[in-house]
């Protein structure tokens, strides 16, 4: 046990407000500089204090970036990520702690393994399968002798947007440690009375995760609403372009005059809305999910 001392607690607390302020310094700029006007925000240095065209600031950045379908994107994307990752971590957790094959370890560590793979290593050769999603039952044809054209281009389509990204390997762990948490006795019980095993998996172990579900799901709407990369590189139509890779037309150029960081800026509070209400809506349960206090 810590023993509890003012110096430890004077100390506990400097740093609890060092990394408040390192946190919330970013958000604070950004608001700030989404009120000023052109002169406010270009002048050095930028005053904390909020100006009074934060309205003028947010239209003039709705109208320029056109947010209306992009922010819909970004939801579609991020929802669509979400659930996949959801679904997919919980049938792989789901088979590797309740199914008893020989490699189920070996398939966890593997999965386990691409933690320390983002998506920017592995870009081109998930590009390239977005590019013919058939391409690798091609080259397998191909081996046996076998010349077939399959085709099916993911670019500049939600299911290239989604797909490529449902994979997760801190997904399937969270969801293994919540599963090893059940007891054998619960599994046993549902098969005397006839369950198969996704019956078990739907009515009793998804009823069970709820709330680490929540929790999970939070981070991977943040995630997948933040992503910028990969929309980028298979979207070349604009109808398919997400809020965050369209702030780049609030950036300011070098063609002369004052750069108008105050409307990027207010571009990027628009961004940041949907994420933040995420986790305050479901703040509740993304501490109960992770602490896990009622397993």
């Amino acid at each position: 046990m810590i023993e509890r001392t003012p110096v430890l607690n004077a100390l506990t607390h400097l740093i609890l407000i060092t990394g408040l302020v390192l946190v919330l310094l970013p958000f604070a700029i950004v608001l700030a500089a989404a009120t000023k006007d052109i002169q406010g925000v270009n002048q050095v240095p930028m005053s904390l204090i909020p100006g009074g065209h934060l309205i003028d600031n947010l239209a003039a950045a709705w109208d320029q970036a056109g947010f209306g379908p992009k922010l819909l994107n970004s939801l579609i994307v991020a929802i669509g990520v979400t659930a996949g990752k959801i679904v997919l971590a919980a049938l792989t957790a789901f088979s590797i702690v309740f199914f008893r094959y020989r490699a189920r370890m070996l398939v966890f560590w593997l999965i386990f393994t691409t933690l320390m793979l983002p998506l920017e290593v592995r870009i081109v050769p998930t590009y390239s399968i977005a590019a013919n999603a058939l391409s690798p039952f091609q080259s397998i044809l191909g081996l046996i002798g076998l010349q077939v054209d399959l085709q099916w281009n993911l670019l500049n389509s939600y299911t290239g947007l989604i797909l490529p990204l449902i994979a997760t390997a801190t997904g399937t762990f969270l969801y293994r440690q919540f599963f090893l948490t059940v007891p054998d006795e619960l599994l046993e019980a549902s098969k005397m009375d006839g369950a198969g095993a996704m019956r078990f998996f739907a009515e009793i172990l998804m009823p069970l995760s709820r709330t680490n579900m929540l929790a999970l799901a939070a981070i991977l709407f943040v995630y997948s609403w933040n992503q910028y990369l990969w929309p980028l590189l298979v979207t070349t139509d604009q109808s398919f372009s997400t809020a965050v890779v369209e702030l780049k037309r609030l950036i300011p150029t070098n063609q002369g005059g004052l750069p108008e960081w105050n409307i990027a800026m207010a571009g990027t509070l628009i961004v940041m809305i949907p994420p933040l209400l995420v986790v305050a809506l479901m703040q509740r349960w993304f501490v109960r999910g992770l602490i896990a206090t009622d397993k």
